[in-house]
């Protein structure tokens, strides 16, 4: 038995040092980090159902491993809130995380400026400037715009890269501007007050959706539908900036059509983009959306675009706000699609993960967002380390003056314990499992020092009967045994199913504490079984040990006590 607990301790060291990290992943409480509270609320007046939170949770698993994060723990809380604890994170690696990404294609019917223009001082021409100068089959020019008026991506048919030309060109392939002036009696009015009702944003009627769109001011908010929108509606949606309202027809091409998505730098520009594979029908969607906005103006002109046969220009619509209104080129665009818009790096890729990791089947809020500084993980890491400390030292120390030579065997014990249980944790830490180490793990693991005290505590008493009753030390090991057995199973069953049932039942940093405890446990019984009792086999057969001398902490038993005949 000796020689396999030294076996086992071998091979978890050879793994360790042959391992990424011979240290512990260590939690958000320990190192610093990010936690995210998301409360989830369902899509189109539907029940949130269990179904949907758990896919909600793995899907966000996935962005957060997209955006580089490793160690994260995402888990449900009550009946609607994720809570998302990313150690060593920055809150801006999280911020994709509440993005329904409900992404899609819509024909644009009309457009217009998202505010109301000014009053008798604007000039003529500053509506004509807040319309999107995007194409199909060609990079926008490039625009200086501020952080807050961002120029809007352009959609490109996959493998068109010409290079941006100040001027459209004389070629067969169209290149017009999306130009479109803005009607300025379809301006709302401001200073709406309480009493006047919301204009419908979201309707199957178009009627309904044009006087929404005429009511409409993008300043109310730059998402009328919040994301929540019916993609066989016809809906009203802003740009980013809030600059431009859309009157946008129902979706001609459904996100979950997407078949990828990766962020890679254009070789002509040099500039970020968003790379998108279609799926399933996804080409033939977007061949037959393409085409019938050609055909709504084939010169690409769109100076009177009106419903129902509308512009030549498709929204991009991603959560409710419109990403890109690119004009098409052809008479219907098949392969793949990239979207550009002077993407930055990070940018790019929050995009591509959002994208590419599905639609979640809910909305999300963020209610909480609470970082944890490195400075304070690790005061916390110290503050635990030296608990730790003081309650292993006190039950040395005990096992010491109460076992005397005995309490050697604890010693030893708990040290190949806590080698056992640090290498397990470094290896799951690194592992596909990537557990990590919290400051309630760390409670684990203290509580079950004292489990594993127990353990030992009982065969020594045990002992100690056998002894008193007459039998030499190396005959009362052996028939001490069975019954302190039984005693030590039973206890770390007790001990081992309550972490179970603690883990099952509980989320977060709790099931940190259950996980320790289990493992301690299980440490324990092999620790008991494969090192403890040979141990005091070996120890037994020393004279000085049979013959129950003061210092080897069966002395007191042996005194008064009737030796049976020694063993020939």
């Amino acid at each position: 038995m000796l020689a396999l607990v030294a076996g086992v301790v071998v091979a978890l060291y050879l793994g360790l040092f042959l391992g990424p990290s011979a240290t512990p992943r260590l939690g958000l409480d320990l190192r610093g980090g990010t936690q995210v509270i998301l409360q989830a609320s369902p899509l189109h007046h539907q029940k949130l159902t269990k179904g949907a939170l758990d896919q909600a949770v793995n899907i966000i698993r996935n962005r957060v491993n997209g955006a580089g994060v490793a160690g994260a723990t995402i888990a449900t809380q009550g009946s609607n809130d994720i809570i998302v604890s990313a150690p060593g994170a920055n809150h801006k690696q999280l911020e994709a995380l509440d993005q329904t990404a409900l992404l899609r294609f819509r024909q644009v019917l009309a457009v217009t400026s998202g505010t109301p223009a000014p009053p008798a001082t604007a000039s003529p021409s500053a509506s004509a400037s807040a319309a999107p100068t995007a194409k199909v089959g060609a990079k926008p020019t490039a625009t200086k715009t501020s952080a807050h008026d961002r120029v809007p991506a352009a959609l490109l048919a996959a493998g068109a890269s010409p290079k941006p030309t100040p001027t459209p060109s004389g070629s067969a392939t169209p290149s017009p501007s999306a130009s479109a002036s803005p009607a300025a009696s379809a301006s709302p009015s401001s200073g709406t007050n309480d009493l006047t009702p919301a204009p419908n944003t979201d309707s199957a009627d178009l009627a309904t959706a044009e006087k929404g769109f005429a009511e409409y001011n993008c300043n109310d908010g730059r998402a009328p539908t919040k994301g929540n929108d019916d993609p066989k509606h016809y809906i009203v949606a802003c740009s980013k900036n809030g600059g431009v309202k859309y009157l946008l027809a129902p979706a001609g091409v459904e996100g979950t059509e997407i078949g990828g998505a990766d962020s890679t730098i254009d070789s002509t520009t040099n500039q970020w983009l968003v790379q998108l594979h279609w799926k399933g029908n996804g080409q033939d969607d977007w061949f037959n959306l393409t085409r019938k906005a050609y055909r709504a103006d084939p010169s690409g002109q769109n100076q009177n675009c009106l419903p129902p046969t509308g512009c030549n220009m498709i929204a991009v619509v991603l959560d409710g706000e419109v990403e890109s209104a690119p004009v098409s080129q052809a008479d219907g665009i098949a392969g793949d699609t990239q979207i550009t818009g002077n993407f930055s790096q990070s940018e790019a890729n929050n995009l591509a993960n959002v994208l590419k990791y599905g639609a979640l089947p809910l909305k999300l809020e963020k209610l909480d967002t609470s970082t944890v500084s490195a400075t304070l993980g690790s005061a916390q890491l110290r503050g635990g380390l030296i608990a730790g400390i003081i309650g292993l030292g006190l039950v040395i120390l005990y096992s010491l003056l109460y076992y005397r030579a005995l309490g050697l065997v604890t010693v030893a014990s708990l040290g190949l314990s806590g080698m056992i249980l640090y290498a397990v944790t470094t290896l799951l830490g690194h592992s596909s499992l990537g557990y990590t180490l919290s400051l309630p793990g760390i409670a684990g693991f203290i509580v079950a020092v004292g489990i594993t005290a127990d353990s030992f505590v009982v065969y020594f008493e045990r002992i100690r009967d056998e002894v008193r009753e007459g039998k030499r030390l190396r005959s009362a090991v052996e028939r001490a045994w069975p019954r302190a057995r039984r005693t030590i199973i039973s206890a770390d069953a007790v001990s081992l199913l309550a972490a179970v049932v603690l883990y099952l039942a509980s989320i977060g940093d709790v099931r940190g504490f259950a996980f320790t405890l289990g493992l301690s446990t299980l440490s324990d019984l092999f620790i008991v079984f494969c090192f403890t009792k040979p141990l005091l086999a070996v120890m037994a057969r020393r004279r000085a040990f049979d013959a129950g001398a003061a210092w080897t902490g069966v002395g007191r038993a042996r005194s008064g006590a009737i030796l049976e005949p020694k063993e020939a």
